[in-house]
C-alpha cells in the first residue's frame, strides 16, 4: 500500500512556517510526529499545538528538520514563499536524500539567494548510485518571494521530474539500459534547511551575505507526500499499479514537454552537459534520451 500524507496550512506567522494536517488516518498530525529537527533545533519552533514550524536564518546558525520515515518512489511537493528581499548568499534547500555516504542517492532543489531586484535562481542536481555533479540552474519567471508556490519531485521506475507549479524544469529519465546510473535501490527521506553558502550560492559567491538584513525567513505550507513508506509493505514499491508508475506518468505530455523546452530556452543560465571546463567530454545522460 502506497501512502500519501498531505499537510495544509491553515496561516502563516512572521517567521518560516509549514504548517500540517494529515489526510491517511484522519488523526491530527504534529511536528513531532512526523518529523525530525535535523539542525539547531533552537531555531526552530513548533506552532499551534506541533501543527506547524518556524525556520530561522541568523549570524549564529541556520536550521533543518527532515521526515522520520522513508520513501521509495512517489511524489512529494510542498508550497514554499522565498526569502524575500536582499538574499544573496542564503540558500533554502527541499530535497530527497538517501542518508548513504557512499552511494549516495539524492534529489535537490536549491533556491538560490540574490540581490534586490534580480532574479531567483533555482538549482537542481541528481544524484545517483554516488554520482552527481549534475548541477542545472533556471532564473525563474516570477518572484518566488511574492506568494507561494508549488515545487514538486516525481520519481518513479522510469522518469525523475521536477516541477515548479506543475511545469517541468527538469527530467532525468531512466537510461540504466545505456550504461547510466539511475536511483532505484535506496530509500530517500524528505529534508528543508534554510542556511548560509556565500562562498558560493549568488553570482558563485561574489555576492556575499549581508548580516545587517538578518534575520531571514522563508515560508512553507501544504506538504504533501504520494510514497512507499520504507519501512513499509514490501512489495509496494515494486507495485506497478502505483499511479505514479502508470503509462501516463512515463514520459512527459506534450503540454509538459512544450512547457519544459520553454523553461530550457528561456530561463536555463547553466547546464552542467555543456561546461566543457568541467566535462571536456559530455556526460553520457546529457545524450540520452531525456523526454
Amino acid at each position: 500500500m502506497a501512502l500519501r500524507r498531505s499537510f495544509n496550512a491553515l496561516g502563516v506567522v512572521c517567521l518560516c512556517v509549514v504548517a500540517l494536517s494529515i489526510a491517511v488516518s484522519g488523526r491530527p498530525a504534529t511536528f513531532l510526529e512526523d518529523f525530525r529537527v535535523t539542525w539547531a533545533d533552537n531555531h526552530v519552533r513548533q506552532l499551534d499545538g506541533g501543527r506547524g514550524i518556524q525556520l530561522v536564518l541568523d549570524q549564529n546558525s541556520g536550521c533543518g528538520f527532515a521526515s522520520k520515515r522513508q520513501y521509495l518512489f512517489g511524489k512529494v511537493s510542498m508550497k514554499i514563499k522565498l526569502v524575500p528581499g536582499d538574499s544573496a548568499g542564503t540558500v533554502t534547500a527541499f530535497y530527497m536524500n538517501s542518508d548513504t555516504d557512499t552511494i549516495r542517492d539524492e534529489l535537490d532543489f536549491e533556491f538560490l539567494g540574490n540581490r534586490s531586484g534580480q532574479p531567483y535562481t533555482v538549482q537542481t542536481n541528481i544524484y545517483a548510485h554516488g554520482k552527481g555533479d549534475r548541477e542545472q540552474r533556471v532564473n525563474l519567471w516570477f518572484d518566488p518571494s511574492a506568494d507561494f508556490h508549488t515545487y514538486s519531485i516525481s520519481w518513479s521506475h522510469s522518469l525523475i521530474i521536477f516541477a515548479v507549479d506543475e511545469i517541468p524544469i527538469r527530467v532525468y529519465k531512466n537510461n540504466e539500459a545505456k550504461g547510466i546510473p539511475y536511483p532505484k535501490q535506496q530509500p530517500m527521506g524528505v529534508y528543508s534547511t534554510l542556511w548560509e553558502a556565500d562562498d558560493w550560492a549568488t553570482r558563485g559567491g561574489l555576492e556575499k551575505i549581508d548580516w545587517k538584513k538578518a534575520p531571514f525567513y522563508a515560508y512553507y505550507k501544504d506538504f504533501d507526500i504520494e510514497g512507499c513508506p520504507v519501512p513499509g509493505p514490501a512489495n509496494c514499491p515494486s507495485n506497478p499499479n502505483n499511479w505514479w508508475e502508470g503509462p501516463a506518468y512515463r514520459t512527459l505530455n506534450p503540454a509538459q514537454a512544450k512547457n519544459y523546452q520553454w523553461v530550457r530556452a528561456n530561463h536555463m543560465i547553466y547546464d552542467y552537459c555543456t561546461d566543457k571546463s568541467r566535462y571536456p567530454q559530455t556526460p553520457k545522460e546529457c545524450t540520452a534520451d531525456n523526454l
